[in-house]
């Protein structure tokens, strides 16, 4: 138990001994006095040196995956930790032309797939592509995303309770490290990870029975998770109650994410992975849909009653979704939906985990830009908002400015006591 520390102290010792011989060579070289000067110095400079690698040996810490399960050690085949060390930022500078310059990672919005209806339960196949690509986060500043087919989140999937679906993972021949995919609407053992296992140009698939209607979060689960999520890995699977969700006039579809990047928000051109922020839970970026957005994507109508399914790919905060101006008329709360579920009316804000989800309606009555946030607010410094755009008539009844002409002069005076 006090090995360490004993070891600590006694190449303390020993450095200062040492510094002493050192400092006692130089002051008989001063005084030209020739007997033992070689011999102090000598001595000195080893005893540093020992003193040194002693004190390195009993102070370098465990890895930084030390805690996690003994079966998620490693991030790559080699079973390095969860990091990137400095050989393996030379491994991807060999390869950095194999890897597929993307030139858009934020998935669209409206990539939502048709509603699954009423119809009977039946086999579905996904298949999905795992690839570690470039893209830019903002202008200027390139992240190494691996990704579910290309972009960040992966594809949206839509089925309903009794599908039997077929899910096959193929790991693109590109890749530096291994993949796999575990869906939380899954039951068996690691929501289909543990049979999707893929390293660079493999592919596996399995078979599962969906049980459960909701929306549920899917992400990468080889070791380390954290690093594999944090890089982009992460996609959300609705599974319709029998019958199929009610109909609406425009579904989005928005998934919160982390990115860790070195040299700090802000920094330009290729940003290596932060593993330190990664463990402290301190993000460079906070995005929707995988990069800080640009020119609004989401757009909708006056009157049109608008379905919003969020998710949250993690992998440390908490995403408190709010959308300025409106308030949701009809929230699922984690989004749990189906018989017996529980549904909240009139929300503000409402919390989305991570690696869960939610889902939330609202009508729009007036015209304009609704900004869509984390109320964590800091948090849009680092990207965490995005835009519905609203097109219409005004609706004055609602919404309107008021002149100092106008009023009633009936009216209450809410600061009246």
């Amino acid at each position: 138990m006090y090995g360490y520390l004993i070891l600590q102290l006694l190449s303390l010792v020993v450095g200062a001994i040492a510094l002493a011989l050192v400092l006692k060579g130089m002051l008989l070289i001063r005084r030209r006095s020739e007997p033992g000067t070689r011999l102090a110095i000598d001595a000195g400079v080893a005893g540093l040196a020992i003193a040194a690698v002693t004190y390195v040996v009993a102070s370098v810490p465990l890895p930084l995956n030390f805690a996690m399960p003994p079966a998620m050690h490693a991030m790559t085949m080699d079973r390095t930790p969860a990091s990137l060390p400095f050989g393996a930022v030379l491994e991807f500078l060999a390869r950095k032309d194999r890897f597929e310059k993307v030139a858009d990672i934020g998935r669209d919005p409206n990539d939502v797939p048709a509603p699954v209806g009423a119809r009977t339960p039946r086999t579905v196949r996904i298949e999905v592509r795992a690839a570690e690509v470039v893209s830019e986060v903002a202008p200027g500043i390139f992240f190494n995303y691996w990704t579910y087919d290309g972009q960040v989140p992966g594809p949206m999937y839509r089925v309903r309770v009794g599908d039997t679906v077929e899910t096959t993972l193929t790991n693109d021949p590109t890749s530096l490290h291994p993949h796999n995919i575990d869906l939380h609407a899954v039951t068996g053992p690691g929501g289909g990870a543990s049979l999707t296992n893929v390293k660079p140009g493999e592919t596996k698939a399995f078979r599962w029975l969906a049980k459960h209607p909701g929306l549920y979060e899917y992400h990468c689960a080889m070791p380390n998770v954290s690093t594999h999520n944090s890089h982009g890995q992460y996609g959300l699977i609705l599974v319709e109650p029998e019958g199929g969700l009610a109909p609406v006039d425009k579904e989005f579809y928005l998934m919160q994410g982390e990115l860790y990047a070195m040299g700090g928000i802000g920094k330009k051109g290729l940003v290596a992975f932060d593993t330190q922020g990664l463990i402290d839970g301190n993000p460079t970026y906070v995005t929707f849909n995988g990069k800080v957005e640009g020119a609004p994507r989401m757009r909708a109508r006056v009157g049109d009653r608008i379905r919003l399914f969020v998710g949250n790919g993690g992998v440390n905060l908490v995403s408190s979704f709010h959308v300025i101006g409106e308030v949701f008329d009809t929230v699922y709360p984690e989004a749990a939906i189906g018989e017996g579920s529980t549904v909240f009316k009139n929300v503000q804000t409402t919390a989305v985990l991570p690696g869960g989800a939610a889902i939330v309606e609202f009508t729009v009555d007036v015209p304009g830009k609704y900004l869509m946030v984390d109320h964590a607010l800091a948090r849009m410094n680092k990207g965490a908002w995005a835009v519905l755009e609203v097109e219409g008539e005004e609706v004055p009844a609602v919404f309107a400015p008021l002149t100092s002409k106008e009023g009633s002069a009936d009216g209450d005076d809410t600061r009246r006591p």
